[in-house]
């Protein structure tokens, strides 16, 4: 496996995502509510995130909850309401109607 490739889980007991990035655990925890889920805090070493892990990460679960259907996203999370104003065009159909980031 080279570098850049990495797996998503979703540990549903611990409510967040995971992977595993360079031997390090980089992980978004959430909470859902009425089928929509709440982004609510990314854990990620700043080396990861010079290297342009954070993006990678955000946009294989962005992905991962596009492909899931039926739930809407709400991130409340400073970075991650940064990388969704980045791909608000690609990720729109996610945000539930009347949230502004």
């Amino acid at each position: 496996m080279k570098d850049d490739e990495f797996d998503i889980k979703d540990n549903e007991f611990l409510r967040q995502f995971e992977a595993t990035i360079e031997n390090e655990l980089v992980k978004l925890e959430y909470s859902e509510q009425e089928r929509k889920i709440f982004l609510s805090k990314l854990v990620i070493s700043d080396e990861l995130k010079e290297k342009g892990f954070q993006e990678k990460f955000l946009t294989k679960i962005f992905d991962y909850l596009e492909d899931k259907g039926r739930i809407k996203v709400v991130p409340t999370s400073a970075s991650v309401k940064k990388f969704f104003r980045a791909h608000k065009i690609k990720y729109s159909e996610l945000i539930p109607i009347g949230i502004s980031i």
